[in-house]
Order: structure tokens, then sequence, then C-alpha cells
């Protein structure tokens, strides 16, 4: 009996050994483990999400710029806009009002060439002379041109006129006033002008 109860002890010792013990096979991973997986993926998600807000904080900051510089240059524009529409503002008043000028010039000659009509003269002088200064506060000012050098920018040749007593290409008489409107030409004078005389075969 004692023979058979060893034999019993030794299939037994036997068939633990050719058993693994189930607390020695591979062990899934831990808690802690899995924790730490996640985690690295969490942060791995944050990180692409935080390169993508970056991107579209970028993209944001550069259409901000560009629409200050463009609101920017937009000020700038109306700045000007509005500076040239004040500056010229009376442009087509004082156009509509030249004719009357020219009209006043055209009195003064005539009357000018009659003694009778001196009274006369001197009224029309001074309305003039008074509507001249009026329009000189808006900006007005005659072009000049008599005894000038004659400038195709502020002067209209009317004809050409053979002299000895001028240089050539000078302004010598002066059909109707031209005026500028601050620093702009609201019309030109015409104007002759003085060539060199050429001699003629006799």
């Amino acid at each position: 009996m004692k023979h058979k109860g060893n034999l019993h002890e030794a299939k037994s010792t036997e068939g633990g050994e050719a058993r693994l013990n189930p607390t020695e096979e591979a062990s899934p991973p831990s808690a802690m483990d899995q924790e730490r997986e996640n985690k690295e993926k969490e942060i791995e998600a944050l990180k692409k999400k935080l390169e993508e807000k970056e991107k579209e904080a970028k993209d944001y900051y550069d259409r901000l710029l560009r629409t200050a510089a463009d609101f920017e240059n937009f000020k700038k524009r109306a700045a000007r806009e509005k500076e040239e529409w004040t500056k010229y503002a009376n442009e087509d008043l004082m156009r509509a009002i030249l004719p009357f000028v020219d009209n006043l010039e055209r009195a003064l000659n005539h009357a000018g060439k009659t003694e009778d009509n001196q009274s006369i003269e001197e009224g029309v002088r001074l309305t003039l002379q008074q509507l001249l200064q009026t329009l000189s506060r808006f900006g007005l000012s005659p072009v000049e041109s008599i005894g000038k050098p004659f400038d195709p920018t502020v002067h209209e040749a009317m004809i050409a006129v053979e002299t000895d007593e001028h240089e050539p290409n000078q302004v010598i008489e002066e059909f109707q006033k031209g005026y500028f409107l601050k620093d702009r030409l609201l019309r030109p004078a015409t104007v002759s002008v003085s060539k060199a005389r050429q001699e003629h075969d006799a």
C-alpha cells in the first residue's frame, strides 16, 4: 500500500510538472499599462488637435492682418477722395460764373472807347473787381499770359503773328483769360503767339 501511495504521489507530481500553473501563464496587461496607453493616445490626439488649432489661428491672424491693411487703405483712399471733393467742390460754380466775367470784361472794353460812358465803365469795372475778389476766395486765379512764354499746358494758341517786337513763342495778345481753381486748370487762356518774321522773296 505504501508503494501505491508513492506511485500516486509520483503521478501527481508528474501531472503537476506537465501542467503550467495558471498563475505562471502570461498575464494580460495590467490596468495601469492600459491607462498609460490610453493617456498616450489621448495626448497624441490632443497634439494633433492643437496643431490644427494653431494652423487655424495662424490663418485667422493672417486674414485679420489683410483685413486691417485693406481697411487702412480704404480709410486713406476715402480721406483722399474727400479732400479732393472738398478742394474742387466749387468747380461747376466757377465754370458757370466765368461767362459773366467775360461779359463784364467785354463791356469794359467797349465802354472804354466812348467818353460818355465813363461812369458806366467805372461801375462795371468795380463790379468785375468785386466779383473776381469774391471768386478768388474760393480758389479762382487767372492764368498769366501777356508777355509770358507760350505754355501749351495753360495757353491755347489761336494765331501766330510774325513780329520783330517780341521774342518768338511769346504771348502777345489774350482773347480770353484762362483760370485756375486752386492748382487745377479750369480753362486755358486763348492767345496769339509771336513768331520770328520770315524774309519773303520780292
